[in-house]
């Protein structure tokens, strides 16, 4: 455990790392940001920014000075600097968390090792595998980029609809190694927040239930109306990761759920997640302390909700509607401090308090 006074370094200076941060102060921690931007939303509530790039040498140095422990709030960080970091200063999530989610064949084949069942998928590495994977599932699927694809970027989605051609699907993507999904008939989308700290204990927060506009979390919903057997196989599946990737902090999942009662696991994210920002105003202890919690080597906190609740991005002009928002009873509102609303971009969100249980 450190104790209240240390230092977390954050890699990324955005809206998850600022709520880090934040939950970070709240436990009597300091925090220190690396990222190239300056003034970013982590920075404007943490104690020091380091203005580097990810993979900056004498910025890694200075963030393993200045730290106790070190941990990132988004999964495209180079695997290279947080294993240099590992090596004076903990990382947790662990580097090979990063090291599966960042290439989607790598995460479908981890998933599947560990026994959690995904869609159909098939290697794309020229126009020619597309083809062959196009064939075997019926001309349907979704093809994206192997690495750095987010929020619905680097993907293409074939129907199965005469004309859809496989050479300007792939030139769509940039031509470059991709993974073909095969198309899923889901009822809806849910996810999971759960965390595990060094000693193996694992607490996971209710399902939620999200809906994606334009390839962008637009809601997220608690409860859930899922059967028993599907939350026990959502839960069971986190908890089948986090163990096998020996995970220590929160981790966001993600699943189909499928009309004839099956579960389909679509990607994991090693970090806190946009669908669990509902926590933050429905639970005792948010997603966001419970990551502190687990990586400062703190007990775990209760996930148990105090409400039902509706979680809304505020995505681009959205953030317009702040006045009216305000106004509403039961609306738990957090912005990123971020200056200029662009199509797209997250904003903030609100946390709509249905019912108090």
């Amino acid at each position: 455990m450190i104790a209240a006074g240390s230092t977390i370094g954050i890699i990324g200076g955005g809206q998850l790392g600022r709520m880090l941060a934040m939950a970070a102060a709240r436990l009597g921690y300091r925090t220190v940001i690396l990222e190239p931007q300056a003034d970013c939303p982590a920075a404007q509530v943490a104690n020091e920014q380091i203005v580097a790039a990810y993979d900056d040498p004498d910025a890694l140095e200075r963030l393993a000075e200045l730290s106790d422990v070190i941990t990132y709030e988004f999964e495209n960080v180079p695997v290279d600097a947080a294993e240099t970091l590992n090596e004076s200063t903990p990382v947790f999530p662990p580097p090979e968390a990063l090291k599966v989610s960042q290439d989607r064949v790598t995460e479908k084949r981890f998933l599947n090792k560990a026994g959690i069942p995904t869609a159909q998928w098939r290697i794309v590495e020229n126009e020619g595998d597309l083809e062959a994977a196009l064939l075997a599932f019926e001309g349907k699927g979704i093809l994206k980029t192997r690495r750095f694809g987010y929020d619905g970027k680097g993907q293409v989605k074939f129907s199965g609809a005469k004309g859809e051609d496989a050479k300007a699907g792939f030139a769509a993507i940039g031509s470059v190694p991709a993974i073909l999904e095969g198309l899923v008939d889901f009822t809806r989308e849910i996810s999971v927040i759960a965390a595990r700290d060094e000693a193996g204990n694992i607490r996971i927060y209710d399902i939620a239930e999200n809906v994606h506009r334009d390839g962008i979390l637009a809601t997220s919903t608690v409860p859930v109306s899922v059967s028993s057997t599907i939350a026990g196989l959502a839960a069971d599946s986190a908890r089948k990761l986090l163990e096998a990737l020996n995970y220590v902090g929160v981790l966001g999942m993600e699943f189909f759920v499928l009309a004839n009662g099956t579960l389909l696991a679509n990607e994991f994210a090693p970090r806190v997640h946009n669908s669990g920002h509902w926590t933050e105003a429905a639970c005792a202890v948010s997603q966001f302390e419970q990551h502190i919690r687990a990586v400062a080597g703190l007990p775990l906190g209760d996930t148990r909700r105090h409400s039902d609740c509706v979680m809304e991005n505020l995505i681009g002009d959205d953030v317009a509607k702040l006045p009216a928002i305000l106004a509403e009873s039961g609306a738990v509102v957090h912005l990123y401090g971020k200056a200029d609303a662009r199509p797209g971009r997250k904003m903030g969100h609100v946390t709509r308090i249905t019912k108090r249980l």
